[in-house]
């Protein structure tokens, strides 16, 4: 794991689910998954919306042409846990399923994050043509 993403974790569960770092706040969600080759547990800070279904994740890797590592993880494993800021301010954990959305279903999704943060549409230019994939977090 980077030192950028273990210091984001770190105020993640320092401060409630709040991360002050690039303006992040109460966006953000730890997500607990295991590795697609490796198996081993891994936990990535993801940009999130929380609606009521549960939460939207793109798989932006900051406009990579390619996905991130924990886009494979979550299509091999998708059963995961995550950690997210509460109504209470402060941390509370879900169980979910991961699901990538396709077609209008990812497309609504999309542009609710290029709606919240014009990064998301700069993401689309610097990624190459990938179509960056949104997943949708569902409660089980």
């Amino acid at each position: 794991m980077s030192d950028f993403n273990q210091g984001i974790i770190d105020e993640f569960r320092a401060n409630g689910g709040t991360v002050t770092a690039m303006g992040f706040g109460r966006a953000l969600v730890l997500v607990h998954s295991t590795g697609a080759k490796s198996g081993a547990p891994r936990v990535n800070p993801l940009a999130a919306i929380r609606d009521d279904e549960g939460w939207l994740l793109p798989a932006s890797a900051g406009g990579s042409p390619k996905n991130p590592a924990w886009y494979h993880n979550l299509r091999a494993h998708p059963d995961i846990e995550i950690e997210y800021p509460n109504d209470e301010g402060g941390i509370s954990t879900a169980q979910v399923s991961a699901h990538e959305l396709t077609g209008a279903a990812r497309d609504e999704a999309w542009a609710r994050f290029v709606a919240r943060s014009s990064s998301f549409a700069e993401y689309e230019k610097t990624a190459q043509g990938r179509v960056i994939p949104v997943f949708r977090l569902t409660p089980r």
